[in-house]
C-alpha cells in the first residue's frame, strides 16, 4: 500500500511539473540549457545527472536530425524565374579587383558593372557603392552568368553600400579572413541606401552576411533580399553576432526564395538567428525562404530560425530612437524552417505580424513574446508548439502543431507525416493534410505554385515543384 502511495504521489508530481511547463511554454530544448547551467560547477555527481538530463531532453525533443547533404541546393525557392538580361545605359567591363573598384567609384545611373569570369582579391579596403543610381536606372555589378565569378573577401565589410538603387547578382562571395572575427558582413547596407537589392547571388563564411541599418536619421528602405543561397562552412568563432540576414530599422524590405543554412556561433552568448528585422521597423516580407540552421554543422548554442525583433535593439540604433515595438505589421509567410536548437520562429515585440503557412520541424515551434507582439497564425504546420510568452497575443487559427507534453513523451506526430530523413527529400507519407478553410490571404506556395481553395497545412503543396 505505502508503495502505491509513494507511485501516486510521484506520478502526481510528474503530472504536476509537465503542466507548470505547459504553462509556461518550455519545451524540453529550452528546458535543456537551463538544466546544463543549473547543475554546472556541483559535485560530479551532480554535473552527470545535469548533463544526462541535457541530453536526455534534447533527444526527446530533437529526435533524429535530418540528414544533411547537397541536394538541399538543388531546391529553388520562390519560384524564381532566370534573371531577364540586364539593358544597360552604359555598359562597364572589368576584369580585376582595382578595375572594379573604379568602375564603382565613377558608377552613374543605369551602369552595368560585368565582371569577367574568375577570381577576384579584395584583401583590404571595402568596395565602396557611394555613388546614387535612380528609380529605373539602378547600377548594377553582376557576373554574366551565377558560378563564374568568386569575390575572396579578407576585410571586415565587403560592399559598402551607402547611395540608393543598386543590385547586386549571379556573384559567388566568399570570407577568408584569417580570423573569424574579422569577417564581419558581405554587404553592409547602411543609411541612404534604399532600393538595394541582391539577387541570386552566393555569400559564404562571414558573421552576419547581409547587415542592414541607419545612419544619421537616414533608413535604407525598400530593399530586397532575393533567390541567394547564403551560409558558413564552419562554426562561427566569434563574439560578435552571428544573424545572416541583419535587418535593423529598415522598412518595407522584400526577403523572399533565399536558401540560408549553418549559422552557429562559437564565442559569447553562443545564440544565433538565420534571419532577423528588428529596430522599429515595419512592412518587411519574410516569404518562400528556406532556412535549415544546422544542415552539414552541429555545435553548442542556442539557433533561432526567423524572427521578428529578435533579442531587441538598442534604442540609438531604433528607427523611432524608442523601438516601442521592433516590428509593426510585418510578415512571415510560406517558408521551410528545420533543424534549429531554439525556436523556429519568434516574435519579440512585434505588433500587428502576420505568421501564415510556414513549415516548421525540429525547432522549438513559434514563439510571440511581450505583450507589445500579435500575430495571426493560420495554416502553419508546426512540428513544436504554438504559444505565447509574457503577454504576446495569439490569434491562432487551423494550424496543425504538437503539445508540448508530446514533446516531452518524444512524440512527434507532424514529423510523422513526411517519409525521407534529408530536409530536401520531404514528401507526403500518405496524403498531405488540406486545411479546413480557405486562407484569409491567399499567397502561392514555398515553391511558387498557385495553391488550391484548400491548400496543405504548411508552406509547400510538393516539395518536388522546388527542384531546379
Amino acid at each position: 500500500m505505502l508503495g502505491l502511495v509513494a507511485l501516486a504521489g510521484v506520478s502526481a508530481a510528474a503530472a504536476g511539473t509537465l503542466w507548470f511547463l505547459d504553462s509556461r511554454g518550455i519545451t524540453p530544448r529550452a528546458l535543456s540549457p537551463y538544466v546544463a547551467k543549473r547543475s554546472s560547477g556541483h559535485n560530479d555527481a551532480i554535473e552527470q545527472t545535469g548533463r544526462w538530463m541535457q541530453r536526455t531532453l534534447m533527444a526527446l525533443d530533437r529526435g533524429s536530425p535530418y540528414a544533411g547533404d547537397d541536394t538541399l541546393l538543388t531546391l529553388r525557392a520562390g519560384g524564381l524565374a532566370p534573371v531577364a538580361p540586364v539593358q544597360a545605359l552604359r555598359a562597364v567591363a572589368v576584369a580585376d579587383t582595382a578595375a572594379l573598384r573604379a568602375a564603382m567609384a565613377a558608377a552613374l545611373p543605369g551602369d552595368v558593372i560585368t565582371l569577367a569570369p574568375g577570381d577576384y582579391a579584395v584583401p583590404r579596403g571595402e568596395l565602396a557603392a557611394r555613388r546614387p543610381g535612380a528609380e529605373g536606372s539602378p547600377i548594377v555589378v553582376r557576373a554574366e552568368q551565377a558560378g563564374t565569378v568568386t569575390i575572396a573577401m579578407g576585410i571586415a565589410e565587403g560592399f559598402k553600400v551607402t547611395a540608393p538603387y543598386w543590385t547586386f547578382e549571379n556573384l559567388t562571395i566568399r570570407g577568408v579572413c584569417k580570423f573569424q572575427l574579422f569577417c564581419e558582413h558581405a554587404f553592409h547596407v547602411v543609411g541612404d541606401a534604399g532600393h538595394f537589392t541582391a539577387r541570386n547571388n552566393t555569400v559564404v563564411d562571414f558573421n552576419s552576411h547581409f547587415k542592414i541599418n541607419a545612419r544619421r536619421g537616414k533608413f535604407p528602405d525598400h530593399g530586397a533580399i532575393i533567390g541567394n543561397t547564403i551560409t558558413n562552412t564552419t562554426i562561427r568563432d566569434t563574439s560578435t553576432s552571428v544573424t545572416l540576414i541583419d535587418l535593423v530599422s529598415g522598412s518595407d524590405w522584400t526577403i523572399r526564395g533565399n536558401v540560408i543554412t549553418d549559422f552557429i556561433k562559437g564565442g559569447s552568448d553562443r545564440i544565433s538567428y538565420g534571419v532577423f528585422a528588428k529596430g522599429a521597423g515595419a512592412r518587411n516580407i519574410l516569404e518562400q525562404n528556406i532556412v535549415i540552421c544546422e544542415h552539414l554543422l552541429r555545435g553548442p548554442g542556442q539557433r533561432v530560425g526567423m524572427s521578428l525583433g529578435g533579442g531587441s535593439t538598442g534604442k540609438q540604433y531604433c528607427r523611432d530612437a524608442r523601438c516601442l515595438t521592433e516590428q509593426e505589421d510585418s510578415v512571415i509567410r510560406a517558408n521551410l524552417i528545420a533543424s534549429c536548437s531554439d525556436d523556429g520562429i519568434y516574435l519579440n515585440s512585434a505588433a500587428r505580424s502576420v505568421v501564415s503557412h510556414n513549415t516548421v520541424l525540429d525547432t522549438g515551434g513559434i514563439v510571440v513574446r511581450f505583450a507589445t507582439s500579435s500575430a495571426d497564425v493560420e495554416g502553419n504546420l508546426v512540428d513544436g508548439a504554438i504559444r505565447s510568452r509574457d503577454g504576446g497575443v495569439v490569434r491562432a487559427n487551423d494550424n496543425l502543431d504538437t503539445s508540448i507534453p508530446s514533446l516531452y513523451a518524444g512524440r512527434h506526430p507532424v514529423r510523422e507525416m513526411f517519409s525521407g530523413v534529408s530536409v530536401a527529400a520531404l514528401a507526403w507519407d500518405g496524403a498531405a493534410p488540406r486545411r479546413k478553410q480557405a486562407p484569409s490571404q491567399p499567397a502561392p506556395d514555398l515553391c511558387g505554385v498557385q495553391r488550391p481553395a484548400l491548400p496543405t497545412y504548411g508552406a509547400f503543396e510538393s516539395l518536388a515543384a522546388c527542384k531546379r
